[in-house]
């Protein structure tokens, strides 16, 4: 799963990875963010209707275009072995994909000494910035676009931490990606072939991340 994440970096860090009209991006104002988490607003990135990529402003808490209320089931992660089939992600996974940057994200391992979850905190070498796979929605009724993370099971090194991860895809198959004339077939094997999972990198932080209230830079913490 993925139920935390960071958005340190300002956003022209972020520029390079997708095809965005820069004069008009450079000027977003984003303030750094330590520990994000589900239903808070996040960036993310997808085709608009003539297919070029846009930058907006989405519910990190997936609410399907045909949703009457609020889902009460969580929905920020999309398990990668039901996005084609559940009611839940498929249309979205059908036309509307998209990407969520990010420079880190979060996971728990039970702590042996007192039982309690310390925090880790994952990252590409030298916090370079990523995009999480996802799909977003817009519900007119309820008047929200909101977005999820795609999740896999976990390969090395993540494995060291957990049985799953976020979908991290390789920015040379972006484009593909969000294009909605990507198959589902297509979509599902970039998924699966086409990440930078083995360039992650990890060290324990302190616990105040573990409150989803907690906003500061987390210590890191030495085993």
């Amino acid at each position: 799963m993925c139920g935390r994440f960071t958005f340190e970096q300002d956003w022209p860090a972020f520029l390079h990875l997708y095809e965005l009209d820069c004069d008009k991006e450079r000027g977003r104002n984003t303030a750094a963010r330590y520990n994000i988490a589900p239903t808070q607003d996040v960036l993310m990135v997808h085709a608009d209707p003539d297919g070029r990529q846009v930058a907006e402003t989405a519910r990190w808490w997936l609410v399907p275009h045909w949703a009457k209320e609020m889902p009460r089931a969580a929905m920020f992660n999309a398990r990668i072995e039901r996005i084609g089939i559940s009611p839940a992600f498929r249309d979205a996974f059908k036309s509307r994909r998209c990407l969520i940057p990010a420079d880190g994200f979060y996971e728990w391992t039970v702590n042996a000494d007192d039982g309690r979850k310390d925090p880790w905190l994952i990252h590409m070498p030298e916090s370079a910035p990523f995009s999480f796979a996802g799909l977003w929605a817009h519900n007119d009724k309820l008047g929200i676009t909101s977005c999820t993370i795609i999740t896999m099971p976990a390969a090395a090194p993540m494995t060291r931490l957990h049985d799953r991860q976020p979908a991290l895809l390789d920015p040379a198959v972006f484009s593909e990606w969000l294009d909605p004339a990507t198959s589902g077939f297509r979509a599902k094997k970039l998924l699966e072939t086409c990440n930078i999972d083995e360039g992650l990198e990890f060290h324990r932080v302190s616990r105040d991340v573990n409150a989803s209230t907690f906003t500061g830079r987390p210590e890191a913490t030495p085993l």
